[in-house]
């Protein structure tokens, strides 16, 4: 189990956005050009990682943090504790990548919404970190139901 406050360990942080910055040759995004990958940790301390999958039907594509996301529910995960995602035009790291609005609403599925934090970064040394509740304020989750 991750037993470390997330927000203060940035050893994890850092590993986190290198695993995402060496899947991001993987991505698939012959449409927008725009490519993104991810890595997501859970509370057991496995790591998934994720990459946007294009179609040329684009309803049907896929987000990076959602496609690590998916990956983790399938081997059993529930907690999500960060995500790392990092991307831009042809894979250029130049700007700061957040997850759309389809990901954040996924996320807050997973995880608590006040310690869960997103990292959106160019590269390991230069990053914005925003818990999920900065970046969904007012959110909808399943205890609104």
């Amino acid at each position: 189990m991750y037993d470390k406050d997330i927000r203060k360990d940035e050893e994890m942080k850092k590993r986190l956005i290198r695993m995402a910055k060496e899947k991001l040759p993987n991505s698939y995004a012959p449409y927008s050009h725009y490519n993104v990958a991810a890595a997501a940790l859970f509370d057991s301390g496995n790591i998934y990682t994720g990459v946007n999958v294009e179609s040329a039907l684009l309803s049907i594509t896929i987000c990076a943090e959602r496609n690590a996301i998916f990956h983790a529910i399938a081997e059993g995960e529930r907690k999500l504790l960060a995500i790392a995602v990092v991307g831009g035009p042809d894979g250029k790291c130049s700007e700061y990548c957040v997850p759309c609005g389809v990901c954040r609403q996924l996320m807050r599925d997973f995880a608590d919404k006040d310690s869960m934090i997103i990292l959106s970064a160019k590269n390991e040394d230069d990053y914005m970190e925003k818990t999920l509740d900065e970046m969904l304020p007012y959110s909808f989750g399943p205890e609104s139901l």
